[in-house]
């Protein structure tokens, strides 16, 4: 599914983002960034962590939205906790989306890759006066 969202940052900034995260090729582990190199195109450590961040939060919401929709095909509608059993497809969804890099560590592969569309309103006036 891929994404089409405008996404506003402390009223000043707005991110455009249309991106799958499924097919993303972001690191499964950490990695150490270089901040200062990060922050080039905002000119702004904050900004720029401001910017991964929200975008972060709208893949991890994003992804909650998938996997409850996924398994929402298994839920049952009896309350007996007896009757709760293992099902093979549930199991291998839950491992597929743990699997899954972390939503910051897309975000910030979207943002390297200068995938994530972000301007600043309030620097976009400035530089017309």
């Amino acid at each position: 599914m891929t994404l089409h969202t405008l996404l506003y940052i402390d009223n000043k900034t707005i991110i455009k983002i249309k991106m799958d995260y499924k097919k993303t090729n972001a690191p499964l582990n950490t990695v150490t960034r270089d901040m200062i190199e990060l922050s080039q195109d905002t000119g702004n450590v904050y900004e720029t962590v401001c910017v991964i961040a929200k975008r972060a939060n709208q893949i991890a919401g994003e992804m909650k939205h998938d996997l409850e929709k996924k398994l929402q095909e298994f839920a049952t509608l009896g309350d007996n906790l007896e009757e709760i059993t293992e099902n093979r497809e549930q199991i291998e969804i839950s491992r597929y989306y743990e699997k899954l890099p972390k939503p910051t560590l897309i975000a910030t592969q979207e943002y390297v890759e200068h995938k994530i569309h972000f301007r600043n309103p309030l620097k976009d006036k400035a530089n017309l006066d």
